[in-house]
């Protein structure tokens, strides 16, 4: 059975675009972090692939381009142990706070 990553015509028969599009202030924030962790030998292109092969095909098929690196540079930086989950957290929620004000 394919999975959400192999597209080859899955879910339909319309081609995928190929246009180009502005990047966001994020993404660019989400390519810098990924060009840097992959300079320090914190992520490698087939890690990348892995972890965002292992999203669920739901979360897959909900994320844009630039929030699957994100969910995977997740990921990868938990499975190092070079953030905790009580980090993440936390930052998430200082970040949430400060856009709540």
């Amino acid at each position: 059975m394919s999975q959400p990553h192999d597209r080859g015509g899955w879910p339909t028969e319309e081609p995928i675009s190929q246009e180009e599009h502005v990047l966001s202030d994020w993404e660019r924030r989400v390519d810098a972090m990924h060009n840097v962790l992959s300079e320090k030998g914190l992520r490698r292109t087939d890690e990348m692939r892995r972890a965002i092969e292992s999203l669920d095909p739901e979360t897959y098929e909900a994320c844009s381009y630039y929030e699957r690196w994100t969910a995977a540079l997740e990921i990868l930086l938990l499975e190092k142990g070079v953030i905790t989950s009580d980090e993440l957290d936390h930052k998430f929620e200082e970040v949430q706070s400060q856009v709540r004000s």
